[in-house]
């Protein structure tokens, strides 16, 4: 139970962090971010970019993090130096570079592979340590997760959101977990199918293995509202959708409801205004009566 609540725990940080650096995200890769999680494939090149203030003696920093372990010091880089030095793994590994310049402090990876899938912190410190940039960067094989994008939905309906994960030539467990994001709460775990995988089947002749899980949500109001990501842990790392949002539609046709209040508002007009006169006829009456008394 305490390994079980550990990777809810994990994989609810990851979730969070993933949207916290939406906002603070930059790339030179090719390959775009989709909702602040960097998903590539095997082979592919990045650059993770890190600028710094040329007019300050620093000493910059970048670490990786891996999913649920410490961070790893992957290279230094001071003011004067003109190379930087790297650590531990990274030292003399020539997938991992660093392209620097004016106020730059660029780390290269080449020829990407599963075990890169982390978070990255570039780290500059003058009279304390403070993060410049994070990125959290998934690497996958040929797997791939699949959501659809939108459900249009009504108060009192149900729906099933559908996960669909294809996971190639890997046929090993899936944990699957779902996260909601939404206006009003902050994102976090909501439900988890554990170690399910009597959903899965492979196609004939190919070697594409298929599993599909369902989220099945009754009496829908508007505290459900909100977009919903899957999260799959397969094969030793964790494929993220890119989240189905639900959005609620009024029972009652917009243009109908506003045509109604439309000519609503304008017979209250009409009627007004004949009331009006009605009073103001009836009290010229009744003066022109008191004025011949």
């Amino acid at each position: 139970m305490t390994s079980l609540r550990l990777v809810f725990f994990h994989l609810t940080c990851l979730f969070l962090g993933i949207m916290a650096q939406a906002a603070a995200l930059k790339l030179s890769s090719s390959v775009q971010p989709d909702g602040g999680l960097l998903s590539l494939k095997t082979g592919d090149n990045l650059t993770l970019t890190c600028f710094y203030n040329v007019d300050v003696a620093a000493r910059l920093y970048w670490y990786k993090q891996p999913l649920g372990q410490k961070l790893q010091l992957i290279t230094t880089f001071f003011y004067f130096d003109t190379n930087g030095t790297f650590y531990g793994e990274f030292k003399n590994n020539p997938r991992f570079t660093l392209g620097k310049g004016h106020g730059k402090y660029h780390l290269k990876i080449s020829d990407l592979r599963v075990l890169d899938s982390a978070t990255y912190h570039c780290i500059h410190y003058i009279n304390s340590l403070e993060i410049s940039e994070s990125i959290t960067v998934s690497v996958t094989g040929s797997a791939w997760v699949h959501q659809s994008v939108l459900e249009i939905i009504q108060l009192g309906d149900s729906v099933t959101l559908n996960c669909t994960v294809h996971t190639g030539t890997c046929d090993g467990e899936h944990s699957v977990y779902w996260f909601k994001r939404s206006q009003e709460s902050h994102p976090g775990l909501i439900y988890t199918h554990g170690g399910r995988n009597d959903q899965c089947e492979r196609k004939d002749n190919t070697q594409t293995h298929t599993c599909v899980y369902n989220l099945p949500m009754k009496s829908l109001n508007l505290s459900h509202a909100g977009t919903y990501y899957c999260a799959v842990a397969s094969c030793g790392h964790i494929l993220f959708g890119n989240g189905t949002k639900l959005d609620f539609q009024d029972k009652v046709d917009s243009p109908v409801l506003l045509y109604f209040l439309s000519g609503a508002l304008t017979f209250t007009t009409i009627l007004v205004v004949l009331l009006t006169l009605s009073v103001f006829k009836m009290r010229k009456r009744n003066s022109y009566g008191s004025a011949g008394n």
